[in-house]
């Protein structure tokens, strides 16, 4: 319902602001946004069919790795902490294996396996509801927080799309669409900390035993060692490494997964052509999503209302001594707390706007990869088991978003500018 508003106000303010600059002396202006609907019609539809085989490819691999066990393997490292996350399910109970395999689904990007797994997860946690009907348990608020921050540990849609682009841009061979990856993961984890302290704090969870606060200290302390040793590099420099580390760690899972196939004698290449045969259903399935907001998007834009908009920050910020060049990418961040769609259109439309390999196009994508739909994991998982009453998950979840934004800024400008 969010989106429907936003996408009903994204052409409904192009088209009155065109029809105020008509009156104003401007009537070539209808040209331009009946120019620019149709064109964000056509990009929506070529980035969805370039998309088709780099999803291909991505879902391939992840049913290797499925089918050698590694994402098995992910949920049992992972069991520990979560225990202590959620006191309330009893060891072996199944919540714990359904828990384990989405956050293992979500470490992977693998949003069309991590739902599915969330909602079987939300179940099995309403079983063991012991409050007012209708009303969400300390253990559902603290699963569906960690899934609006969403820890991911490759960002592969948001590394599909920038390839998908940069083909699109004539980018050459030595364009890498995986130097996002270290600040992503780095964000991705700031923002889970904060929903997680945040429900911690609220619930009285006991997180502050050594273990648990040992474990987060190194985390923190390998993350911050990484943007201070990265901060310390030229821009370029530090581009061109963060995205050596990106891709050399998504070729060692890949490399990973497939002899780990190989070491269970499985069929490797049957199984990879099995996941690949989804991809080109998922590219399509996105196509209406994609056309629809990036041709209100267009619109917006060719009115004049995205700019306008950005001069408004722009004057402020600028004011304030602060650097102008993240404004393009802040609309990312505010659109993804209600919807993923009309934030990846917009992240889109940040890279066709000012080139894939740009500041704010990379910033974009940071934002994009490393924060979840708030409002749309809300209502699906709540909705899918019948909590009306959700307590302090939507300020938690909200928390998190905030603090994900501002430090994809300053992560992106230590690592990226």
């Amino acid at each position: 319902m969010a989106l429907n508003w936003v996408w009903i106000g994204l052409l409904a303010s192009g088209c009155a602001t065109a029809a105020v600059r008509a009156w104003l002396g401007e009537p070539e202006i209808f040209g331009a946004l009946l120019k620019s609907l149709f064109d964000g019609a056509r990009s929506g539809f070529e980035i969805s069919l370039g998309l088709a085989g780099i999803m291909a490819l991505w879902l391939g691999l992840m049913r290797v790795g499925e089918r050698a066990g590694m994402v098995q393997l992910l949920a049992r490292a992972a069991g520990p902490l979560l225990r202590r996350l959620f006191p309330a399910v009893p060891a072996g109970h199944p919540a714990q294996g359904a828990i384990t395999l989405n956050v293992s689904a979500n470490l992977l990007g693998l949003d069309n396996a991590a739902t599915p797994l969330g909602l079987a997860a939300m179940r099995e946690l309403q079983a063991l509801n012991r409050g007012p009907e209708g009303t969400a348990s300390d253990a559902q608020i603290m699963f569906v927080v960690m899934n609006t921050a969403g820890l991911t540990l490759i960002p592969t849609s948001v590394i599909a799309i920038r390839q998908s682009v940069a083909v699109q841009q004539g980018l050459g061979a030595g364009f890498n669409a995986a130097d996002i990856f270290l600040p992503t993961l780095i964000v991705t984890f700031i923002s889970l900390l904060a929903g997680v302290l945040a429900v911690a704090v609220r619930q009285r969870l006991p997180l502050l035993a050594p273990k648990p606060l040992l474990a987060l200290a190194a985390t923190g302390a390998a993350l911050a060692a990484a943007v201070a040793l990265f901060a310390r590099l030229p821009a370029e420099q530090a581009a061109r490494t963060t995205g050596a580390v990106g891709a050399a760690a998504i070729l060692l899972v890949v490399l990973a997964f497939v002899l780990a196939g190989a070491w269970r004698r499985i069929n490797v290449y049957e199984a990879f052509v099995d996941g690949a045969k989804e991809g080109f259903g998922v590219a399509v399935q996105i196509i209406p999503y994609l056309v629809a907001i990036l041709a209100a998007i267009g619109v917006f834009r060719a009115a004049g209302c995205m700019d306008a908009l950005l001069a408004l920050a722009g004057r402020a910020v600028a004011a304030l001594g602060g650097d102008t060049a993240f404004l393009p990418a802040l609309p990312v961040g505010l659109m993804k707390v209600l919807s993923g769609a009309g934030a990846r259109g917009l992240m889109i439309d940040v890279m066709q706007v000012h080139g894939v390999d740009s500041f704010p196009a990379r910033l974009a994508a940071i934002i994009q990869g490393s924060t979840e739909t708030t409002f749309y994991v809300l209502a699906v998982y709540f909705g899918s088991v019948g909590v009306k009453d959700t307590r302090h998950a939507l300020a938690c979840a909200l928390l998190a978003d905030a603090v994900g934004v501002v430090a994809a800024i300053v992560v992106g400008y230590a690592l990226l500018r």
